[in-house]
């Protein structure tokens, strides 16, 4: 539980702690009502790409990274600041060769990020903590403590060697998001040409041993047959950890209307990204499209990057956004995307995955210091304290609970 502050100071919290815009015409109450409920709240960002952070000697988790580091969106201060309980940090690797000698040194660099995560958890255990479960993460909650769950964002660091799924199981990963932007042994990716088939072999075999381990399997990414595919063969609730709705914005990493009944019929989530490209389509900027192309070519597509190639790719994929600015989506297109997937799949089946530090983030919620922003934008509309407790966090807990409950079975 949060700490409590006296009524008197509900707006004043709203404001400083949480960082919550306001525009004239929000009265006090309405302020009140939103700060309540996001206090109380357990709440959850299901996918953040902070690790790639840690190999910049300038960031520091422990502290506020928002001067020294303006382009990163997640530490340990912004997550207090922002109200927000606990986090995902993504073990993320680029999809590189699929050969025995690729496989060989993406496991040692996915070991490597498993390492940084832990390390910079111990290094601050007196405000952080990792958990695996609900119950761990709630009592470090109670402790005043950030609370840090690990995924592994693109299944390439198992390589075609099944027991590798139980061993970053055992390292503490909780999710495995199956693919990236390119296929591998898996399965086919939503952003590759070659997408037509779904599941391989040994992807059936992945699912059914992360099923057996009681494992989350993350379908974000994932071209649609192999999101079908999943959703046949798995015997657990699956999951989104970052996608958005296709109706909305017409992209092929987002789901449409049958996808989500489907994981809703599967008693799975969709966690809402805040990625504005994936919120919303800007208008057209030919200089801008024609940068990020350039940068791409330059570092092979973004495929099997050193860490300091990809501090080198964050930094200059940033000036091109300072040279050529985006019009990004807001917090109001965030919630649109929200109300169109509880229509289609039901309350029950929807969160928020920001995508924070891999690209995520909007006009009005650019950091984590501004989730509130989100709840502000959610009570306006009408949504329950139940409702956005579900979307903020207990949905996706009580699938991590199902999940686990399934494979001890």
């Amino acid at each position: 539980m949060k700490p409590f502050f006296a009524p008197v100071l509900f707006v004043l919290a709203f404001l400083t702690v949480f960082s919550f815009s306001t525009h004239a015409q929000d009265s006090e109450k309405l302020l009140t009502k939103a700060a309540r409920i996001h206090k109380a709240a357990f709440t959850v960002d299901s996918h953040t790409d902070t690790p790639l952070n840690f190999a910049n000697k300038k960031f520091n988790v422990a502290l506020d990274n928002s001067e020294v580091l303006s382009r990163s969106c997640v530490d340990f201060p912004r997550m207090q600041k922002g109200g927000l309980d606990a986090v995902f940090f993504a073990v993320f690797t680029s999809q590189g060769p699929r050969t025995a000698e690729g496989n060989t040194k993406i496991k040692a660099k996915a070991e490597a990020i498993f390492d940084s995560i832990y390390a910079a958890v111990n290094r601050n255990s007196n405000i952080s903590g990792v958990a695996t479960t609900p119950e761990e993460a709630y009592k470090l909650v109670k402790k005043n403590k950030s609370v840090v769950f690990i995924g592994v964002e693109n299944g390439y660091p198992i390589g075609n060697d099944i027991s590798n799924v139980k061993h970053f199981y055992d390292r503490g990963a909780r999710y495995i998001t199956l693919c990236h932007t390119k296929n591998n042994d898996i399965c086919t990716s939503s952003n590759d040409t070659a997408n037509t088939k779904g599941l391989s072999d040994f992807g059936v075999k992945v699912v059914n041993e992360m099923n057996r381990l009681g494992m989350m399997i993350d379908i974000s990414h994932a071209s649609d047959q192999s999101f079908y595919d999943v959703i046949k063969l798995s015997k657990a609730p699956v999951i989104a950890s970052h996608s958005c709705a296709r109706a909305l914005c017409n992209n092929p990493r987002n789901l449409t209307d049958d996808m989500l009944r489907a994981l809703a019929a599967n008693n799975g989530v969709v966690q809402m990204c805040i990625l504005s490209d994936y919120v919303k389509k800007s208008p057209p900027n030919p200089e801008r499209d024609s940068a990020r192309q350039a940068l791409r070519k330059k570092y092979n597509n973004f495929q099997d990057l050193k860490d300091e190639q990809w501090e080198a790719v964050n930094a200059e994929w940033h000036s091109i956004d300072v040279k050529y600015p985006q019009v990004m989506a807001t917090v109001s297109d965030v919630v649109d995307h929200i109300d169109h997937m509880v229509k289609v799949a039901g309350i029950d089946h929807v969160g928020i995955g920001t995508d924070f530090d891999g690209g995520g983030g909007v006009s009005d919620c650019k950091d984590v210091s501004q989730m509130g922003n989100i709840t502000l934008e959610l009570v306006k509309r009408g949504y329950s304290k139940k409702d956005i407790e579900k979307i903020w966090g207990g949905n996706l807990m009580r699938v991590m609970h199902d999940v686990a409950a399934a494979g001890k079975g």
